[in-house]
């Protein structure tokens, strides 16, 4: 299972120890510890984990180890691997990972998306001679967090289609974190989480207060989403369908070049033949893939298979 969608600022920074108190208490990780813990991270979730990282992994695990009563970083990892129910894995994931995320994150990226991408996929799928608006678009937004990509998403189809409930327009959000998907699932959100990228004047149309300091999201707008548990690294994602649409934006950057690799191919195998991939704005698969070409809209890059030829599957 890869870390995925919540390492965003954190993972990117070591934090110095001398933020502590010099009688923090908590216990020491080793390098070998480290070393052990990374190469476990990297397998069950796809991030690679440098030396750089080390304060990281300790701050974030040693509670997990004081919950399990463990004496050492060592008693975790074994606890963590005789553990086939995968209970703990699933733990380890919620500590190391941060949910780091914002409403309509990249101007660029929506604008993209509201005059070019969507427009595009609404005239093929929905315009076809003797069958309009009988036609199916599938998006995806992978290591979607806590759910505002895809919640911004929706907004923005919702301005675009105010008839939108007569259109079979699906929008699934996944993430790695169990955690993650039942937060984004229930669509409710604080004060200063709304405040992170979200206009007021769709806060008032998209959103009801709750608790004096929370907003949940409108059943209008929920009913356009569904959210599932899904792991990255898995072998493949056939399971999941095909996409018109895929959203795969500041996940990849922390991947080993090997298994970016391979989620760039995974990702091509599930994408229908005229659909488009979206990136984070610093991303590039430049070396990374071989099945996709990038193509520029205004301060927007997007990709599209090379080719294109074959026929289109049959949307589920």
């Amino acid at each position: 299972m890869p870390i995925q969608g919540f390492f965003r600022r954190e993972l990117s920074r070591p934090g110095p120890r001398s933020e502590l108190p010099e009688t923090d208490d908590r216990m020491k990780i080793t390098l070998k510890e480290f070393t052990v813990l990374a190469d476990y991270i990297q397998q069950v979730t796809g991030i690679a984990l440098d030396q750089s990282k080390t304060y990281l992994v300790e701050t974030r695990l040693s509670k997990l180890a004081e919950e399990l009563k463990c004496t050492s970083f060592s008693e975790l990892h074994l606890k963590v691997r005789a553990d086939a129910g995968g209970t703990l894995a699933s733990k380890i994931i919620d500590a190391i990972t941060t949910k780091e995320t914002l409403w309509f994150r990249d101007n660029s990226t929506f604008a993209l998306l509201q005059h070019k991408i969507l427009p595009e996929l609404m005239d093929r799928r929905f315009s076809g001679a003797g069958n309009p608006g009988k036609g199916a678009i599938r998006i995806w937004s992978a290591a979607c967090s806590t759910g505002q990509e895809v919640y911004s998403l929706a907004m923005v189809i919702r301005e675009m289609l105010p008839d939108w409930s007569r259109y079979n327009i699906k929008i699934l959000g996944t993430d790695i974190a169990n955690e993650a998907i039942a937060r984004a699932s229930y669509g409710q959100y604080q004060k200063f989480e709304m405040e992170r990228g979200l206009p007021p004047d769709r806060l008032a149309k998209y959103f009801v207060p709750v608790n004096g300091n929370a907003y949940k999201v409108k059943d209008e707008l929920r009913a356009m989403a569904t959210f599932r548990q899904h792991n990255l690294m898995a072998p493949s994602f056939a399971t999941l369908g095909r996409f018109d649409l895929v959203l795969c934006r500041n996940v990849a950057i922390y991947f080993a070049p090997e298994d970016k690799a391979k989620l760039f191919l995974k990702i091509a195998q599930i994408l229908e033949p005229d659909g488009y991939l979206i990136i984070g704005s610093t991303e590039s698969l430049l070396g990374t893939s071989e099945a996709f070409e990038p193509k520029r809209h205004l301060n927007a890059v997007f990709y599209q298979l090379k080719n294109q030829n074959s026929p289109r599957g049959p949307v589920r």
